[in-house]
């Protein structure tokens, strides 16, 4: 994930998206590539073909505001996408935002005021992950409510690596196709806000080696913003829940981000949750796999 070629790569496939029609320019014929010629682009963005195909190639240390802003206007790039590409022109000049608050090495542990902060909520599956996707803290309701992400050792409470290698992700995203492109959109925009993050360079070389389906959502650069909106689960012990999520970045500890999900007040998602909840303070879920193990204990971290 070297900057320059992701630099490029994103470029390139953001040009591809954009149609004549939507630049508003003819269409004309005999064209070889998906999307706008970077002539085209250059046009829009009120500069040179040659500047232009500069930052195609991935040179952009020392790229001003003002051209950052007109290349993300002819590219017509969402605000998720803006902020990637700042986040690549820092990298490039070496001032990312990891730079100045670099993550200690070794696992991190939550501070005991998160934790009695996350276990205060008990209607809803409340717990902090990192860019990586890694579960870091769980209120006792999330661990139930991942208790298939925490059934199998080699998942490392990574969503992630359950999304693209367990099948029993499948089962419980009903919309797998929709979670499996937001996952990969959260770590390609942590691959570009965070470019020198071994741990995440491993990540992506695992499911790239390991999913097909994986690969073929890296290679489309796609990113987003992931704060609030609808999903849809199907747990094995309470069945089908339709939650809405907030997802607050945490100020304290750039990089991490806490979501906390509810359910609509007197839906059936709202007595799914309140049935796992009471299982998860007292009786036991059964195990995916045969047998059982209380959730909330060791065997789930």
């Amino acid at each position: 994930m070297d900057n320059r070629e992701e630099a490029r790569e994103f470029l390139t496939s953001r040009r591809a998206k954009i149609t004549p029609e939507q630049a508003g320019l003819p269409a004309g014929s005999r064209r070889r590539v998906p999307g706008l010629r970077r002539s085209e682009v250059a046009a829009l963005a009120d500069m040179s073909v040659e500047y232009y195909a500069k930052l195609e190639r991935g040179n952009l240390a020392g790229v001003s505001p003002a051209v950052l802003a007109a290349l993300a206007r002819a590219l017509r790039l969402d605000d998720a996408e803006r902020a990637h590409l700042l986040n690549l022109t820092r990298a490039a000049d070496g001032t990312d935002a990891f730079t100045r608050h670099r993550p200690a090495k070794g696992r991190w542990k939550p501070h005991r005021s998160l934790q009695w902060t996350l276990d205060a909520i008990t209607a809803g599956p409340a717990f902090v992950r990192n860019g990586r996707m890694d579960v870091l803290a769980a209120n006792q309701l999330a661990r139930a409510f991942y208790s298939d992400v925490y059934a199998v050792p080699g998942n490392q409470a990574n969503l992630a690596r359950f999304n693209f290698l367990d099948p029993a992700s499948h089962r419980f995203y009903p919309d797998w196709d929709q979670a499996a492109d937001i996952a990969v959109a959260i770590l390609r925009t942590e691959a570009g806000r965070n470019p020198h993050d071994k741990d995440l360079h491993d990540l992506v070389g695992e499911l790239s080696t390991r999913s097909d389906e994986f690969r073929i959502r890296w290679g489309a650069h796609n990113v987003r913003h992931h704060g609030t909106g609808t999903k849809r689960f199907h747990h094995r012990a309470v069945g089908d829940l339709t939650l809405a999520y907030e997802s607050l970045e945490m100020a304290a500890e750039p990089g991490l981000t806490l979501t906390v999900y509810t359910a609509e007040p007197g839906s059936p998602s709202e007595e799914g949750l309140r049935l796992l909840a009471s299982w998860a303070a007292t009786p036991e879920i059964p195990e995916r796999r045969g047998g059982v193990h209380p959730i909330g204990s060791d065997a789930d971290r």
